[in-house]
């Protein structure tokens, strides 16, 4: 075996008990406030994660390890790997693993189709710390694939179309995606804009936020949807001090229901698959605060097992013209 793919993908614990060490790797060692170790602890709680592993605790990565068994089968003699960059099996140990099993050549696809460096630049630094004497095939972004907007529209559809009927009128579409520091997408030097210090100068924008809105640009044309039909925002702000990217999902449900709207359905187009952004902050917070305004929130399914998706990645996985960056690590 000389060749195999990696898909790479943020990682989350798989018990109560594990929280304070897997927010350290996602803060890359920075100490968390005991409070919101402990509301975190609270919300994952709150979509079933348990203090101990059990049949009933839900292992939110087996949705990355699903992905890449079905990409796998429709390879057909490519192995494919899977690794987490916050948590096991870290990208390090799967790595060697890959290199115990005879790989000397990766081509890795991150599962975060749109590139911001507080995500996929991280993968890639980390995938080539792991990585020396191998040869990397690293692809940033995707988010423009058009099987990846099939796979949301498909999702989408039905979802819309029934929400439209009972409403009797086009219920507005919210896409959403994960919002980052805007410390982390903006250029020039670390004193601007709050920015801490030590933040290394950027020359260019971070494409993330135009790549997400990009993405659900796309799926709106898809649907027929004209710029009226669907807003956008960043949700899940963090704790971390200094502005995060806006609009927030409470500044756009509020604007939704000032003008009228008694509805909404929201697909998140930032996430490939289920996890707590997903099942706490949309199926829980954001419904209930839609509630309270009196607007019924409608979520598309993720993507998750989504055949479109593997065929989406399969695409990739063997393209020769995709701009992979290539990389002797």
């Amino acid at each position: 075996m000389s060749h195999a793919i990696l898909l790479l993908a943020h990682g989350t614990p798989d018990v109560l008990g594990e929280m304070a060490e897997y927010l350290s790797k996602v803060t890359s060692g920075r100490p968390m406030p005991a409070e919101v170790v402990e509301e975190l602890k609270h919300r994952y709680s709150l979509i079933g994660l348990r203090e101990t592993p059990g049949e009933d605790s839900p292992h939110l990565t087996k949705w990355t390890f699903a992905q890449g068994e079905a990409l796998e089968n429709l390879l057909v003699g490519t192995p494919v790997y899977a690794a987490m960059r916050n948590w096991s099996p870290y990208i390090a140990d799967v790595v060697e693993q890959m290199r115990a099993d005879g790989v000397t050549k990766i081509r890795a696809l991150c599962l975060a189709p749109q590139n911001s460096r507080t995500s996929v630049g991280l993968y890639r630094k980390a995938l080539l710390a792991a990585a020396t004497g191998m040869e990397i095939e690293f692809l940033s972004a995707w988010a423009e694939h058009p099987l990846l907007v099939e796979a949301f529209v498909e999702k989408l559809q039905p979802v819309l179309d029934a929400a439209n009927a009972e409403a009797g009128r086009k219920v507005p579409v919210l896409f959403t995606a994960h919002s980052v520091p805007t410390r982390t997408v903006m250029t020039g030097p670390a004193s601007i804009e709050g920015a801490r210090p030590g933040t290394p100068m950027q020359d260019t924008p971070d494409p993330y936020p135009e790549q997400a809105k990009r993405t659900a640009a796309l799926v709106a044309e898809r649907l027929g949807l004209t710029e009226q039909d669907y807003r956008f925002a960043f949700q899940s702000q963090g704790v971390s001090g200094g502005p995060w990217l806006g609009p927030t999902v409470e500044e756009v449900l509020t604007t939704l229901r000032d003008e009228g709207h008694t509805s909404v359905v929201l697909q998140p187009i930032g996430f490939l698959c289920d996890h707590v952004e997903i099942l706490y902050d949309i199926d829980i917070a954001f419904k209930e605060l839609a509630g309270g305004m009196g607007l019924k929130l409608t979520r598309a399914e993720s993507l998750n097992d989504s055949a479109t998706l593997t065929r989406a990645l399969a695409d990739l996985a063997t393209s020769t013209t995709v701009p992979f960056e290539k990389v002797s690590a």
